[in-house]
């Protein structure tokens, strides 16, 4: 990979781990559904009057994608970061999507598991082992559940998409978004309540504004653009394992930002969830390496 596109890919990486403490600033004063809504309207509306739905994707893959991503990942994520996991431990956390995501493939295919994946998987779940047992430092069970679940729904997204045939990613978000925002609306009064929503925009500051506007430009419009742009130019073997630099941006701007205590318990679960997800990713591509030498 040129260095160029290699720098751009850790851009993405530090933009989605980031945002992170991004989502806590944004929460300081708007309701985490409410949250959600106005980031999946701000990526639909105005772009939708630029770019054209992507020819060829049904209106029920991008209504399906929009409801798992925008009311399932992001409408959890959220509300478990109101007030039941740290910005951290959810960048750790909702990677698990990668092991979701496998599972809901094979299931669909009829392909087994291997060995390897076991191993990875058995890493991965010995860390997040490790979280629930130390609730009390930085996630809840219903938060890690919550993270768990928006995982899952991100998974659910990632077959969802796979779907779509190759559409242009940019087209696929902004059009997929319109779908995020009604449940996401709903789900906020019903939840929520008008007194709450009321009071969140009128006492949102120029920082919830700009952290609202950075989940839709940054975090979306830019990151899924970039990151499919270099998924188009190079093996997926050689981009997808960026991604393990997600959960590193996102603890490391937690620690640094808000503070987030980083003790030895939360660092050596870190470190196991990062090993199986390494695993994961790296072992086809090691192997594949080893044979073409061999």
């Amino acid at each position: 990979m040129p260095l160029p596109h290699l720098l751009l890919a850790v851009v993405v990486m530090a933009v989605w781990g980031t945002n992170f403490v991004v989502i806590a600033f944004a929460l300081e004063h708007l309701p985490p559904l409410l949250l959600a809504a106005l980031r999946f309207a701000l990526v639909f509306f105005p772009l939708a009057l630029f770019v054209k739905r992507p020819a060829g994707v049904s209106w029920r893959n991008l209504a399906t994608y929009g409801v798992l991503i925008g009311a399932g990942q992001f409408g959890l994520l959220f509300l478990a970061m109101k007030d039941d996991i740290t910005p951290g431990l959810a960048s750790l956390v909702v990677q698990s999507q990668i092991f979701f995501t496998i599972g809901l493939s094979m299931r669909l295919s009829g392909e087994r598991v291997g060995l390897y994946q076991w191993a990875a998987l058995a890493l991965a779940t010995l860390g997040i082992a490790i979280i629930f047992a130390n609730s009390g430092g930085g996630a809840t069970p219903l938060g890690l559940g919550l993270v768990l679940l928006a995982a899952l729904c991100w998974a659910g997204g990632n077959i969802t998409a796979r779907g779509a045939k190759g559409a242009p990613m940019l087209p696929y978000i902004v059009w997929s978004s319109v779908f995020a925002v009604p449940p996401l609306v709903v789900l906020a009064f019903v939840f929520e309540g008008w007194p709450a929503i009321e009071a969140g925009l009128r006492d949102a500051d120029a920082a919830s504004w700009a952290a609202v506007v950075w989940q839709s430009v940054g975090n979306t419009l830019f990151g899924y653009t970039a990151w499919q742009w270099l998924l188009a130019r190079h093996p997926a073997a050689v981009v997808t394992p960026m991604a393990l630099l997600v959960p590193i941006f996102g603890m490391s701007a937690s620690a640094i930002v808000l503070h987030e205590p980083m003790p030895a318990w939360k660092l050596i679960a870190a470190g196991l969830v990062l090993a199986g997800l390494a695993l994961n990713l790296m072992w086809p591509l090691l192997r594949e390496r080893v044979r073409a030498r061999g």
